[in-house]
């Protein structure tokens, strides 16, 4: 076991045990390449019903996808389970010694559904305007890379805003543009299913992939 993760799990014991039952404190190790299974810690699991061995969240495909020297942490975004609870999360990328891979994910999960409710008994007693609808809904938290597989593919299909049975293929396209973006198909046989999902060969698929990729070289020209 590495320094670094030893360090890890006594932030994430400290940080529990100051924030309490409430405040879930997840360790994802991406150095062992061990997707399935990325978490090797966990403090207050019960708050999204993981524990340790289960597999990543949105936000371990996207690293995995990205340029580790393009990524910052993310801090104080919205997350929520599959039972509904609604998180306030954040997502501190814990990098090797030389800078140039991400070793590590330090995400922290706190649940204010409580504490949403009092807010909004709050503001129907003090505001004198209808409150704006929330455009953007939280990032459900998933258990394996099965759920977190269909829940990118719900994804690209609410982007599009059709069924993939009504898509063209520009809109197929763009729509696995967005899968590939997520890093989607590193899942394993994630293919198989994403070509089944829209009702075209594998074939079709990875010329969708190559099509979007060609794309992305000639914005960079």
């Amino acid at each position: 076991m590495s320094y670094t993760l030893d360090l890890l799990k006594q932030l994430a014991d400290g940080l529990a045990r100051q924030f309490g039952p409430d405040c879930e404190i997840v360790i994802h190790d991406l150095e062992k390449h061990d997707l399935e299974h990325s978490i090797v810690h966990i403090n207050n699991g019960h708050v999204t019903n993981r524990q340790e061995g289960d597999g990543p969240s949105k936000v371990v495909l996207e690293t995995l996808h990205k340029d580790p020297a393009s990524l910052k942490d993310h801090l104080g975004y919205l997350t929520r389970t599959s039972n509904g609870k609604i998180l306030k999360s954040s997502t501190i990328y814990i990098r090797n010694e030389e800078g140039d891979s991400i070793d590590y994910l330090l995400s922290i999960n706190y649940d204010i559904t409580g504490l949403m409710t009092v807010d909004r008994s709050i503001k129907a007693l003090i505001d004198t305007e209808p409150q704006a609808d929330v455009k953007q809904q939280p990032e459900q938290i998933v258990h394996n890379v099965n759920d977190l597989l269909d829940t990118l593919i719900e994804q690209s299909v609410a982007l599009i805003g059709k069924p993939a049975a009504l898509m063209n293929k520009e809109e197929k396209v763009t729509a696995i543009q967005f899968l590939n973006d997520a890093g989607a198909f590193l899942i394993t046989k994630s293919g198989d299913k994403v070509s089944k999902y829209f009702g075209i060969s594998k074939f079709t698929l990875y010329s969708y992939i190559d099509v979007n990729s060609r794309k992305s070289e000639d914005k960079k020209a």
